[in-house]
């Protein structure tokens, strides 16, 4: 027989006979309906079963006709186990007031959380919020239902369009949209675009101002581009020159890229640590002592008790210390080559920004030497080369 609940709840005892005629006993008592398991003779004039308590007081008349003595050796379920919380009323009255203290906490807003502002700031939302109640530390059950507080908020902050209001736990989350305002038209000033380095132009789209130099045309740094002065004469004016020039640009890179190539590897070696946290501290539980690992990685996951869909200010953290360990590739040159050369086309589109094109690459140097190649390359690129001069500072020259 298994022991169940019912069995647990009426409780459960294992008891030892001895002498007298125990088979007879236990024949007796089965056939008398008593519920007996676990049977088994521990010696030659030894018995052992368990039973429940009620029938474990029905067996006294079958020890009397069969001369046997009994001894109880162990005791488990709900009787029993209440008995021992009342000899430990101070570790009972812990328990309850654990849970107590649980609940209650869980019941108050722990954080007010503003999502979504740009213009409105935090301060003022959670001013307004405030005002309506909502506030750190206040009991959810005091809070206004959600619909209510969203639209008393919008009331409040009239650069909101919407505002929404949403209950995860002990957080409470706002979310702002906010009202779209037409930007304000920067006041530009005249000017002129100039080049910003020596190039020779490729493309050149003008929406105001004059052009000065076509495609093909050779310029150096600061050369002008497109004047914002046209017209001729006495009919001349200004404006904004606003155009797309782009042109070829030429950088020299100096590269030294290594034969033997490191990198870091995981050994599959572990150390974890386990951390209890409340209200946001931690306090380690096991995992004492030094890291046993020479290069390693750590990396936290935090598992935080809830109910519901409540997160309570409970939880355990684990930290898992993964060994490392450094691998070494030797490459060969051309390798080598190509991953330096790789990075220096990342390292110039960087600098001439997302719309450039490396249109050609030229090595014009290149030796091995201590396990290192070294060489000297000329990049081509094909980018924007326009930049804003005033007019008045070139009518001021």
């Amino acid at each position: 027989m298994k022991e169940g609940w019912l069995q647990k709840v009426q409780g459960i005892a294992t008891v030892q006979i001895r002498g007298g005629e125990q088979e007879a006993l236990v024949n007796a008592a089965l056939a008398d309906g008593l519920a007996l398991w676990s049977i088994r003779r521990t010696s030659p004039d030894r018995m052992e079963f368990s039973l429940t308590v009620p029938d474990f007081f029905r067996l006294r008349p079958y020890l009397k006709r069969t001369g046997c003595r009994i001894h109880v050796t162990g005791r488990s379920g709900l009787p029993f186990w209440l008995e021992k919380a009342g000899k430990r009323k101070f570790f009972a009255v812990g328990i309850v007031i654990f849970f107590v203290s649980m609940y209650l906490l869980s019941s108050l807003v722990w954080n007010v959380e503003v999502r979504g502002n740009d213009r409105i700031k935090t301060e003022d939302l959670l001013t307004a919020a405030k005002a309506e109640g909502v506030y750190p530390f206040q009991w959810q059950w005091k809070l206004p239902e959600p619909a209510d507080l969203s639209k008393r908020l919008a009331q409040r902050l009239p650069d909101a369009a919407w505002i929404g209001v949403e209950k995860r736990g002990t957080r409470l989350i706002v979310q702002v949209v906010e009202t779209k305002k037409p930007a304000d038209p920067s006041l530009q000033n005249p000017r002129h675009l100039v080049s910003t380095s020596d190039a020779v132009i490729t493309r050149i789209i003008a929406d105001k101002g004059k052009p000065v130099v076509h495609v093909n045309t050779r310029v150096k740094k600061g050369q002008v581009l497109v004047s914002g002065i046209i017209g001729e004469g006495a009919n001349t004016a200004t404006v904004v020159a606003d155009a797309e020039v782009r042109g070829l640009v030429w950088y020299e890179y100096n590269i030294v890229s290594p034969l033997v190539q490191k990198t870091n590897v995981y050994t599959g070696e572990t150390k974890t640590k386990w951390s209890l946290v409340l209200f946001g501290r931690a306090l380690q539980v096991s995992g004492f002592g030094k890291n046993p690992f020479q290069a390693s990685q750590t990396r936290e996951q935090l598992q935080q008790l809830g109910w519901r869909d409540k997160k309570l200010p409970i939880g355990r953290l684990k930290e898992t210390v993964m060994e490392m360990r450094t691998d070494s590739r030797t490459l060969t040159q051309e390798e080598a080559a190509a991953l330096g050369l790789l990075q220096a086309r990342a390292d110039v589109l960087s600098k001439a920004g997302t719309d450039a094109v490396v249109k050609e690459q030229k090595i014009l140097h290149e030796k091995s030497d201590n396990g290192k190649v070294y060489m000297k390359v000329l990049l081509e690129v094909d980018q924007s080369i326009v930049k804003e001069m005033p007019l008045v500072q070139m009518q001021g020259e």
